[in-house]
């Protein structure tokens, strides 16, 4: 016995009631059995609530597309059912990516000129819903003309396929661009809105556009004036706030409108002012007009006093109780750090006040914003609020608020031992959490202050004693120790408590660091030529050292192996050198083109503006081929050794006497790509100490009116050589040369072979997707010879 097809309404009370997923999966395709011989016997009195059973189907998750034609017959149908079921049909189950779609070019076509306002809508919501772009074009003259039909109805559609259309086709701008001027006359919300919204894309992708309709200025700001004033009508207020949808769409186009055009800007002041001193706040409906009031007067050419008055409001936002709002406010206080500095410095109490959010989102932003404000003049109240911030923050915020400490002193010390200070608490606090070059930074600090050498000692003496899990702490430690540990013994040190410490107590705490399980194999190694040094620096009997050089002769670490060997050779065969090889270090100058790239990368980060935080944890690097990458694969490709930056690598051999090696002569840069006002630029970097290593500090800046968004650059090297990509500093490049992005490429040529690099650019501008692959042979001979 044949059993009869279910009802719509059975079939959804069947499904619900299946207690089961395999259930479930049994009545739907019994029933689907059933549509599609329903579809075969061409039964045209039921097709359309076959097909609605086949649309819920569809919307459950369930294989549909067998429909699609079903979809075709129903729309070309003369029944207003059919039609209404044929076109829902037609949005959720075709697409761009199935030809189908184009065979109901037509029906729409027809259907638009019929005159019937039912059947226009449900052609509208589908041409706005699915509509490709060969479709637009061959429609755009039907859509523009309903754009002036006498039914609201209509052109209230109408206008929402035109946005649809100058999304897909911008170049039908110049179609859309005469009715819009009409339209803006309209009372009827629904059309004022989609005019207004229609008007911000023409503006946004179509520079003609835009100088047309900043002609209009005037109009636009006589609406929102009659919006804050009067109101068009009670029915679209919420809140007590006067259509703020329609306000905040005007706020938008404005600031569109008013971006680098000084008349502009100046028609609009008052207004802005007036929504700004009028809104009511007590409601979100407000904070939302206030919030694009703010980012309209950001955004153009305002008055001094309105910028103040923005950044006022934001600090309003910074004491509301909700916390979406504080976290906007917290963001476009950001961005307003740099053009509005002292404005923003008003709030910085309770920019620090939020640092103490249990939100993480609010105190990543709050840190942020804190980091920025830090100038020479507040350096040591911010450093004492972020170091006590640094003491409980969450561990996924402790490596950037270290790493922003540690910048932040470098470029506003007041004196060296504040700054000495200042990196110690870091390290003693968060020491596990700093970058890789707090070592270096702090070990060259130290030594530049020869007045500093009795104190840093003996304050890194005692943080040492206190405890040695801190890898970064023991290993700066370790080294002072070395280098000063007749000063640590001598005991002449006025400005802190005397602290008595004799021979037996320095080796044997220098020992317990070697012995540790946490302690690194760098860190052995710092505190093995920590003792070392102190044979020449102390008083004593050596055989304590000599002993303990010896074992770490057969240890398993090779590094620390070898070390041991060539300290226990030096005392048995060069003991007469030993002094001279084994002298202070001398000082170090950081000059020539590296540490002028390190200033700028540190003066960028320490100022954190819209870019993203670097993360904690470096992407992969990445080896591709030259043709692997016009292919988009990578292919069986090794990846090369990390380059290791750590400190234990660059220590000095034995029998190698130091000098600073001459500065080379800089590396011209190179600018590699322009277009739309985005430009990407490449500096040069060959470290004295490794020729073979070339360091390429790729430069993505925006010069254009619009951010740069999802920004990605990959390269490639001919398989002779070795490219490992650090992450960038973000994927967004903010518009009018905001801050840009940088990326690290480090290659090695060893065999100093001719270079050639590929790039592959990919990148959102202006709503639209960017991919460029380009080759680059014109880099300069410097970077290879």
């Amino acid at each position: 016995m044949v059993v009869p097809s279910l009802k719509l309404q059975d079939l959804i009370e069947e499904i619900r009631g299946a207690k089961t997923q395999a259930q479930e999966r049994e009545v739907i395709q019994k029933e689907c059995a059933h549509i599609r011989a329903s579809f075969r016997d061409g039964d045209p009195v039921h097709r359309h609530r076959q097909l609605a059973k086949l649309l819920y189907v569809h919307m459950l998750g369930y294989p549909a597309h067998f429909g699609q034609m079903e979809c075709l017959k129903l729309i070309a149908s003369s029944r207003f059912t059919d039609k209404r079921v044929g076109y829902l049909g037609a949005m959720l189950l075709l697409d761009e990516r199935h030809d189908a779609h184009l065979l109901i070019t037509n029906s729409i076509k027809n259907d638009l000129s019929q005159g019937i306002q039912p059947v226009q809508g449900l052609a509208l919501c589908t041409l706005s819903t699915m509509g490709s772009a060969e479709m637009c074009r061959d429609l755009a003259p039907e859509v523009e003309k309903l754009l002036l039909q006498p039914s609201p109805y209509v052109r209230k559609k109408a206008i929402l396929t035109a946005v649809h259309m100058i999304r897909k086709v911008p170049e039908l701008s110049s179609v859309f661009l005469p009715p819009c001027a009409q339209l803006l006359h309209e009372r009827h919300h629904g059309i004022l809105l989609g005019t207004i919204t229609l008007i911000t894309e023409l503006c946004e992708r179509s520079p003609a556009a835009l100088r047309h309709f900043r002609k209009v200025v005037p109009q636009l700001v006589q609406i929102l004036r009659t919006l804050v004033t009067t109101g068009y009508s009670t029915e679209h207020s919420i809140s007590g706030v006067s259509d703020p949808f329609l306000q905040v769409q005007i706020l938008r186009l404005l600031r569109i409108l008013g971006r680098n055009h000084e008349d502009s800007s100046e028609t609009m002041n008052d207004l802005l002012a007036q929504v700004a001193t009028n809104t009511d706040t007590s409601r979100n409906a407000g904070n939302a007009v206030l919030f694009e009031t703010v980012l309209t007067i950001m955004d153009i050419r305002s008055a001094a006093g309105l910028r103040v008055l923005a950044v006022n409001i934001l600090g309003r936002f910074l004491l509301n109780s909700d916390r979406n709002i504080r976290y906007v406010a917290l963001t476009s206080l950001l961005r307003l750090v740099q053009s509005d500095h002292s404005a923003v410095q008003r709030h910085r109490p309770t920019v620090v006040e939020c640092l103490r959010e249990t939100d993480a989102s609010l105190s990543r932003r709050a840190l942020e914003l804190s980091l920025a404000l830090v100038n020479s003049s507040n350096v040591r109240a911010m450093m004492q609020e972020l170091q006590a911030f640094l003491e409980s923050c969450p561990p996924d915020l402790r490596a950037d608020c270290a790493s922003g400490i540690l910048l932040a002193a470098e470029r506003f010390a007041p004196t060296k031992r504040w700054h000495i200070d200042t990196i110690l608490h870091v390290l003693t606090t968060a020491g596990t959490h700093v970058r890789d070059d707090a070592v270096a930074n702090l070990t060259q600090l130290i030594g530049g202050a020869q007045e500093l050498h009795a104190y840093s000692v003996r304050r890194l003496y005692n943080a040492l004693a206190e405890n040695i899990s801190q890898q970064p702490l023991v290993q700066v430690a370790a080294w002072c120790i070395g280098e000063y540990g007749d000063l640590l013994l001598a005991g002449n040190c006025e400005e802190i408590e005397p602290l008595q410490v004799d021979e037996e107590e320095v080796l044997a705490l220098l020992e317990k660091v070697l012995q540790s399980h946490m302690s690194l194999p760098a860190t052995r190694g710092y505190a093995l030529t920590a003792l070392m040094k102190l044979s020449t620096r102390l008083c004593g009997d050596n055989n304590r050292i000599r002993q303990v050089v010896s074992i770490y002769g057969s240890c398993l670490d090779v590094e620390l192996q070898q070390r041991a060997v060539e300290y226990d050779t030096l005392f048995r065969k060069y003991d007469h050198m030993r002094a001279a090889i084994l002298e202070k270090m001398p000082l170090v100058e950081r000059d020539g083109p590296q540490a002028d790239e390190e200033a700028k990368e540190s003066k960028e980060a320490a100022q954190l503006s819209e870019a993203a935080p670097v993360p904690t944890e470096p992407q992969a690097s990445q080896l591709l081929d030259l043709l692997d990458l016009l292919d988009g694969t990578s292919g069986d490709v090794q990846h090369p050794p990390p380059l290791d930056p750590s400190p234990g690598g660059a220590l000095v051999h034995l029998l190698d006497l130091p000098c600073a090696p001459p500065s080379p002569a800089p590396i011209p840069d190179l600018k590699v790509f322009e277009r739309e006002g985005v430009q990407l630029n490449l500096s040069f970097i060959r470290p004295p100490e490794n020729p073979a290593l070339l360091l390429i500090t790729v430069t993505a800046t925006n010069f254009s009116e619009g951010d740069v968004t999802h920004f990605i650059c990959q390269a490639a090297v001919p398989k002779s050589l070795q490219l490992q990509l650090q992450a960038p500093s973000g994927n967004t490049v903010p518009a009018r040369g905001g801050l840009p992005i940088t990326q690290l490429f480090r290659i090695l040529n060893p065999n100093k072979a001719p270079l050639r690099l590929k790039l592959r650019l990919t990148y959102n501008h202006f709503h639209q997707s960017v991919q460029e692959i380009f080759e680059v042979n014109n880099l300069p001979v410097e970077s290879w010879q």
